[in-house]
């Protein structure tokens, strides 16, 4: 089968595609044909090798993990999906395949693609659409009528995380660069910050709930907006904010939080 992989971390060049072999799958699989995916700052930064320590040595490696397809194959335990079935998912980032014909997609982490979108459109839901979604809900703990804080508020997960924080009533706050802020008053938000005018960081206004959708503002920094029982979430794994994210684990008050999306039918199941 096709691929698009990498024999090296590098520059976009290094992208290449070649013939490998189809995957194999497991007895609790499904073998996807891919009919689209998509591309995803997690994507580009493996690439460049920005995670490195993370996504390992082992070449040639097939990028990617947002994916919408049709089933080809099922594996002898799978129970709720056959052939012919059009679904969408995300397989983990760090090991990749999406970027290819064929992918091999644990069952437990399929949903049935929503009737009403494109496959194009359902490949570009699972990471951003999940990552917003289980930050705020799960991490957040997201409840009406609380002060939100979107940093990032006009990007992919910024958009997404924008909407859901309105959809439950939340006065929001959205940060994003001037030629993006009509754009971001349109999905919703309450007040919108030009990033590049104003610093949140150094305002009076406190909020219950900070999401950092772009990676850019660390817990030390926003802490002292943070209302006394906040939660500050963030989609960097930096040095910066895992040592405040292991101290919230034990200590109560102020709390900060990493997130990783998780491809789970429960919640990809949200937009059926």
């Amino acid at each position: 089968m096709k691929a698009v992989v990498i024999n090296s971390y590098g520059a976009p060049k290094v992208l290449q595609c070649t013939d490998i072999d189809r995957p194999k799958i497991a007895a609790d699989q499904l073998l996807v044909k891919v009919s689209a995916s998509s591309v995803n700052p997690v994507d580009w930064k493996i690439r460049r090798g920005d995670l490195q320590l993370l996504s390992g040595f082992n070449f040639p490696k097939v990028l990617g993990s947002d994916l919408s397809g049709v089933v080809v194959e099922v594996g002898r335990f799978v129970k709720k999906f056959q052939p012919g079935d059009e679904v969408y998912t995300l397989v983990n980032p760090l090991k990749g395949g999406a970027y290819a014909e064929y992918v091999a997609v644990p069952e437990a982490n399929a949903a049935l693609k929503p009737q009403n979108l494109t496959h194009a459109q359902a490949a570009a839901v699972p990471i951003a659409g999940l990552t917003a979604f289980q930050s705020l809900m799960d991490l957040g703990q997201l409840r009406p009528g609380q002060k939100v804080l979107i940093n990032g508020a006009s990007g992919g997960v910024g958009t997404f995380a924008l909407q859901i924080a309105k959809a439950f009533s939340a006065q929001v706050t959205g940060v994003c660069s001037a030629k993006n802020a009509r754009l971001v008053e349109g999905l919703g938000s309450d007040r919108v910050i030009d990033y590049a005018e104003v610093d949140f960081t150094s305002e009076t206004q406190k909020y219950d709930l900070i999401f950092d959708a772009v990676g850019m503002r660390s817990f030390s920094a926003c802490e002292k907006v943070l209302e006394p029982q906040g939660r500050y979430i963030s989609t960097l794994p930096s040095f910066e904010n895992i040592a405040p994210n292991l101290a919230s684990l034990f200590f109560s008050g102020k709390k900060a939080k990493l997130v990783m999306a998780i491809a789970t039918p429960r919640d990809l199941k949200i937009g059926r």
